[in-house]
């Protein structure tokens, strides 16, 4: 076999699936469709980078950095298509599979209570606004699809707010990367700032878990 594919193959093997940057040195757009369809599919995707992968996709299509430069053009559907694809999917695979998984007793990953948390969360803050808020929440946005599809939440309902939050989030989250790139004080920075959004992107989560823990009745 030549040298030079047994190489590239030991690369990707070698890539770190939590960084971003890894993941676009070695995939490109590619990685960003593939890491976005993954965590809107499949719960064991949910550790994937997804606010801060595509941050750092943007950023550095605004310029090389750190030995890395993108197109924004090919990122852009990249990302639309992975998120609202992925989601779908996550769907469909709830809707298919999710009583099943639910019903069963000694499910790890899938719980009942889960499907009854989404369904509050549903009436909560409608059908619509509960997918939007969660396409922002990492963790949150990779379990509401399928339990979305669990709870028979409609499906044009879904799909529509699905694309809707796909085309918001991705492009959104690119060109907040993009126009911070070409702030020149800022490109010696890539890490630091995909970390901060990171950190920035599970506040949600922290509030609403404090917020549980307060409404919560207290145990004698």
């Amino acid at each position: 076999m030549p040298a030079a594919p047994v190489a590239l193959g030991v690369m990707h093997l070698a890539v770190n699936l939590l960084s971003a940057k890894s993941l676009l040195q070695s995939f490109g757009a590619v990685g960003v469709f593939v890491v976005l369809f993954v965590q809107g599919a499949l719960i064991v995707g949910f550790f994937l980078p997804g606010d801060s992968l595509l941050f750092t996709a943007g950023f550095v299509s605004a310029g090389k950095v750190a030995g890395i430069h993108l197109a924004l053009g090919p990122l852009i559907p990249a990302a639309v298509l992975g998120a609202v694809l992925g989601a779908q999917a996550g769907f469909v695979i709830g809707r298919r599979a999710g009583p099943r998984l639910f019903d069963r007793p000694d499910a790890r990953l899938f719980k009942r209570r889960y499907v009854e948390r989404a369904d509050e969360y549903f009436e909560r803050f409608g059908p619509g606004k509960a997918i939007f808020i969660a396409r922002f929440v990492p963790v949150v946005r990779t379990f509401i699809y399928p339990l979305a599809g669990t709870s028979r939440m409609s499906t044009r309902d879904f799909t529509v707010w699905n694309v809707v939050s796909g085309v918001v989030w991705g492009i959104g989250m690119l060109l907040l990367g993009y126009y911070l790139g070409n702030v020149s004080f800022l490109k010696g920075h890539i890490d630091v700032l995909a970390v901060a959004i990171a950190v920035i992107s599970v506040i949600p989560i922290a509030v609403e878990a404090a917020r549980s823990r307060r409404r919560a009745p207290a145990v004698d």
